[in-house]
């Protein structure tokens, strides 16, 4: 069964930084898009982030590539969220997600198009 355990969440305050790790149990993301996405109580799910597998593309929301970096280590099977410049609206459930299309293109940044999801992790950011 393909999962992926997302870790790195927690408090932060305004204007801090955190860094999110995905990685997997059961496969090996070397063979898979990966996308980071987020979820704010009340809010529906939005996409941030993704990077194909060989990590060259990216494709990320405008709102928020300046802040998020999303890289990969296949070596290491984690693919990673960075992020700066934290404001208490990015307050939410952070989600990995994998999908085994190659893309030779731009990735998406649809939440639908991802069929493996991890648990998530909680980021919340407040002084």
């Amino acid at each position: 069964q393909l999962q992926l355990v997302e870790s790195g969440g927690g408090l932060v305050q305004p204007g801090g930084s955190l860094r999110l790790s995905c990685a997997t149990s059961g496969f090996t993301l070397d063979g898979f898009t990966v996308g980071w996405f987020r979820q704010a109580p009340g809010k529906e799910r939005e996409g941030i982030s993704c990077i194909s597998f060989t990590g060259r593309g990216t494709n990320s929301v405008d709102s928020m590539k300046r802040r998020f970096t999303i890289s990969r280590d296949n070596v290491k099977n984690t693919v990673y969220l960075q992020m700066n410049a934290l404001t208490p609206e990015d307050t939410a459930t952070y989600y990995c997600a994998a999908e085994p299309t190659l893309y030779l293109g731009i990735c998406p940044v649809e939440h639908k198009q991802y069929p493996y999801w991890g648990q998530g992790t909680q980021v919340t950011v407040s002084s």
